[in-house]
C-alpha cells in the first residue's frame, strides 16, 4: 500500500520532524563547496539549512507533492525513488532524516547510496530505530485485527537495531563510524488522531471508507492511558537510530 504525503498537512502535524533533525544535521557538519544528496528531502526544510552552509545540495523524494514544495523554496529537488538512485560517485555526503524507515528495499537503497558517494564519502542519517512508536503500533494493529484487517500494518516501516543495521550497511561497502539508538519521547501537539491520519494514511486508505474514522477513534481510545497526560497532551514513543558511515 502507498503512503501519501500532503505538504500542508505534514507541516502542521509533522512539524516536529525537521525540528528534531538538528542533531543529525550537526553530525553531517556540511561544509561550503561540498556536494550533498538529501535522501528523502520531503518539503525541503532541512535541505534549506544544508544549502545555507554553502554546500551544493540535491534533494530527492518519491512524493511529487513534497518535491514541488521543496522546489518552491528554491531547492534543487527531484522526484526519485530511494531504491533506484541514478547517481555515480558525485557526492561528498548523503544525508537523510526520518525517511529511511519508509524504504521497502533497504539493500537496493544502500547500494545506490554507496554508488552515489565519492570514495571516502560519508553517509549520515537518522531513522526510526528498534522500538519506535511501539505502543502506537500495538494499539493500531490490535484495532485492525479486531475489524478483520490483520496484517495491514505489517512491513509499513523498518525499525532496526544498531547491530543489525551496522551489519547491513557494512555488507554494502561502508565502514560504520558511529551509530546510536536514541529514545526520544516526542510531543504531538496536533494529537494522536492527526498523527494516525498523517503517518498511517496508506494503511487507512486500504480500509473501507466508512471504517477509517472508527479505527482511528478506537486506536486513540486505547492509547489515552499510555501516551496522553491529564491535560490532554500527547507524546509519541519515538526511538531514533542515528549513524555516520564511510564509503
Amino acid at each position: 500500500m502507498t503512503q501519501s504525503w500532503n505538504p500542508t498537512t505534514y507541516a502542521e502535524v509533522g512539524a516536529f520532524v525537521p525540528t528534531l533533525g538538528a542533531g543529525v544535521l550537526e553530525w553531517l557538519a556540511p561544509q561550503s563547496g561540498e556536494r550533498i544528496l538529501d535522501l528523502g528531502c520531503g518539503d525541503g526544510q532541512l535541505t534549506a539549512k544544508i544549502v545555507a552552509s554553502g554546500a551544493e545540495v540535491v534533494g530527492v523524494d518519491a512524493s511529487a507533492a513534497m518535491i514541488a514544495s521543496a522546489q518552491a523554496k528554491g531547492i534543487d529537488a527531484r522526484i526519485c525513488n530511494a531504491e533506484s538512485l541514478p547517481f555515480q560517485a558525485e557526492f561528498d555526503a548523503v544525508f537523510s532524516n526520518a525517511a529511511l524507515h519508509w524504504v521497502r528495499d533497504q539493500d537496493a537503497m544502500l547500494s545506490g547510496v554507496h554508488r552515489a558517494l565519492k570514495p571516502g564519502g560519508r553517509f549520515v542519517a537518522e531513522m526510526g530505530g528498534h522500538g519506535n512508536v511501539a505502543a502506537i503500533l500495538v494499539a493500531f494493529t490490535a484495532v485492525l485485527e479486531k475489524h478483520g484487517y490483520a496484517g495491514r500494518e505489517d512491513s509499513v516501516n523498518y525499525y532496526p537495531t544498531p547491530a543489525s543495521y551496522s551489519a547491513r550497511i557494512e555488507r554494502h561497502g561502508f565502514r560504520v563510524q558511529k551509530i546510536q539508538l536514541i529514545p526520544r519521547p516526542t510531543p504531538l501537539p496536533a494529537g494522536m488522531a492527526a498523527w494516525l491520519t498523517t503517518f498511517r494514511s496508506g494503511v487507512l486508505a486500504s480500509l473501507p471508507e466508512s471504517l477509517r474514522p472508527k479505527v482511528v477513534e478506537e486506536t486513540v481510545a486505547l492509547l489515552i492511558p499510555v501516551l496522553c497526560d491529564e491535560q490532554g497532551n500527547w507524546t509519541g514513543d519515538y526511538v531514533r537510530l542515528r549513524f555516520i558511515a564511510r564509503a
